[in-house]
């Protein structure tokens, strides 16, 4: 059964960082384009960072110029460092393919709060 494990989620004041990661087990992802999701409380699951097999990344205007992913295909895993948080940044944050036909279980995500 394929299952994507995400943790470094916490409490964070604004102004700082945090860095998420993202391992699946029962499938390589290595050839799929990942993205990194969120939702926060009363909205929809957005698409924030996205990256292809290559290492192409594209971000949510959101988040450009704070937010960074990355992947290790050896290593199956995808990371997000999230600089210069915001309160509005405060979410659960998923990860999971970006093409429809691929997504796996979204699983429990992790909680990121940006909070003074």
């Amino acid at each position: 059964q394929v299952q994507l494990v995400v943790s470094g989620g916490g409490l964070v004041q604004p102004g700082g960082s945090l860095r998420l990661s993202c391992a699946a087990s029962g499938r390589t992802f290595s050839s799929y384009a990942m993205g990194w999701y969120r939702q926060a409380p009363g909205k929809e699951r957005e698409l924030v960072a996205a990256i292809t097999s290559r290492g192409n990344t594209n971000y949510a205007d959101s988040v450009k110029g704070r937010f960074t992913i990355s992947r290790d295909n050896a290593k199956n895993t995808v990371y997000l460092q999230m600089n210069s948080l915001k309160p509005e940044d405060t979410a659960v944050y998923y990860c999971n393919a970006v093409a429809s036909g691929l997504k796996m279980d979204w699983g429990q995500g992790t909680q990121v709060t940006v909070s003074s």
